[in-house]
C-alpha cells in the first residue's frame, strides 16, 4: 500500500491566545493622584501625597528600571489610603525641573541620577578626617551650575582643623559656606534650608549622617567612622531619602560617594552660569577651551581683579569636568 503524502489537513495551526487585538491605547488614568517620591528601595517607593499621607507604591512596568528617583512628583493608582499592606502603583513621572546626577564608570560609563527637583546642593566635607578634596567639592559645584541649583558647602569636624584657608578658594563663585562640629549652633544653617528641597552630598565618613540627625533633632540616620588605615568612612546610608525639616523644607540625604564623574554635564550651560562674563566669552574663537593664549577672556578681564577671581572659578569648574573619575 502506497504511503499517503501529507497535505494541509495534517498541519495544527495553534489558536491565538487572544481575538481582541493590541491597542496601542494605554489608560488615561484620569483618577489618579499627586505625591512625592520620599525614598526608594528594593523595587518599593515610599510617596508621599498632597494631603500628607505616606503611600508605598511599585512602578509601573512600562516606566522601566531606575525611571523614579528621591524627589519626583508622580502620579498614583490604586490603593492609594496608606494603610498597612496596601500597595498604590506609579503610572507617571512628572516634569523634572532639575536632577543631580553623577556618572559611574563601573562597567562602561553610564549617568546614575540621585535626586531631582532641587533648589539647594549642599556639600557636606570634613575639615579634617577625612582630608577634604577640592577635585570632588569642585566636580559637585560643576553640576550645580549646570542643573542651576544653588550649591551651598557645609564643612564638618571644623574643632579638629580650621577650614578657613580652604574655603577661599570658593569666595570667587559666590557660593555659600558654613563651619560646623558635632554640638555647635546650627542655627544660621537651619535657616538657609528652611523652606527649600536641599540635597547632601558628600564622600562617606564627613559626618552627613551627623549633620542630619542634628537638623532634624532626632536620630533618624545610622552614624559611622573613618577606617584609620584608608581614610575613607564606611556607609552608613544605603539609599537616598527625603525628611521635612522642623521649619519647613526638607533634606534629601543620599548615600556616601566615592567618585563623582561629570561625562554627563553640557558645559555650555555651566559657562552660561557666569552672566556678568558672556561679553568676554563673545569675543574667544570658535571651540575655545576658554583656558587657553587666544581665549577672549584673556583681554576681557585685564585690570578687572573681581573678573579674574570669577575667571578662575569658572576655569576651575571646566577643569573639573574634565578630569578622570576618583
Amino acid at each position: 500500500m502506497a504511503r499517503r503524502r501529507p497535505d494541509e489537513s495534517d498541519v495544527r495551526i495553534r489558536p491565538s491566545r487572544s481575538t481582541r487585538p493590541r491597542s496601542k491605547d494605554r489608560p488615561e488614568h484620569k483618577n489618579a493622584i499627586s505625591a512625592q517620591v520620599v525614598t526608594v528601595d528594593r523595587g518599593r517607593t515610599l510617596c508621599k501625597t498632597e494631603s500628607g499621607i505616606f503611600v508605598n507604591a511599585m512602578k509601573a512596568r512600562e516606566l522601566g528600571k531606575n525611571s523614579v528617583v528621591v524627589g519626583d512628583h508622580v502620579n498614583l493608582v490604586g490603593d492609594t489610603t496608606g494603610a498597612e499592606g496596601s500597595l498604590a502603583r506609579i503610572v507617571a513621572v512628572q516634569h523634572r525641573r532639575n536632577f543631580l546626577s553623577r556618572t559611574i564608570d563601573d562597567a562602561g560609563a553610564f549617568e546614575k541620577t540621585i535626586a531631582a527637583n532641587i533648589d539647594q546642593m549642599v556639600i557636606v566635607a570634613a575639615s579634617a578626617n577625612p582630608e577634604p578634596r577640592h577635585g570632588f567639592i569642585d566636580r559637585c559645584l560643576a553640576v550645580a551650575f549646570d542643573q542651576n541649583i544653588v550649591p551651598i558647602i557645609i564643612m564638618t569636624k571644623s574643632d579638629l582643623s580650621d577650614p578657613t584657608e580652604f574655603l577661599e578658594t570658593y569666595s570667587s563663585l559666590d557660593v555659600v559656606t558654613f563651619a560646623t562640629q558635632r554640638g555647635a549652633d546650627l542655627s544660621n544653617i537651619v535657616t538657609q534650608l528652611a523652606n527649600k528641597t536641599s540635597v547632601l552630598i558628600g564622600h562617606s565618613g564627613v559626618g552627613k549622617s551627623t549633620l542630619v540627625n542634628a537638623l532634624l533633632g532626632e536620630e533618624h540616620r545610622a552614624t559611622g567612622n573613618v577606617n584609620d588605615a584608608t581614610g575613607r568612612g564606611r556607609h552608613t546610608s544605603s539609599s537616598a531619602i527625603s525628611f521635612d525639616l522642623p521649619h519647613g523644607g526638607n533634606i534629601i540625604d543620599t548615600p556616601g560617594v566615592r567618585s563623582f564623574g561629570l561625562e554627563h554635564i553640557d558645559k555650555n550651560r555651566v559657562i552660561g552660569s557666569f552672566p556678568e562674563l558672556q561679553p568676554g566669552i563673545a569675543l574667544c574663537p570658535k571651540n575655545c577651551s576658554h583656558d587657553e593664549e587666544m581665549c577672549g577672556l584673556n583681554d576681557f578681564i585685564s585690570g578687572r581683579p573681581e573678573l579674574q577671581r570669577r575667571v578662575a572659578g569658572l576655569r576651575r569648574l571646566l577643569a573639573a569636568s574634565s578630569q578622570p573619575l576618583m
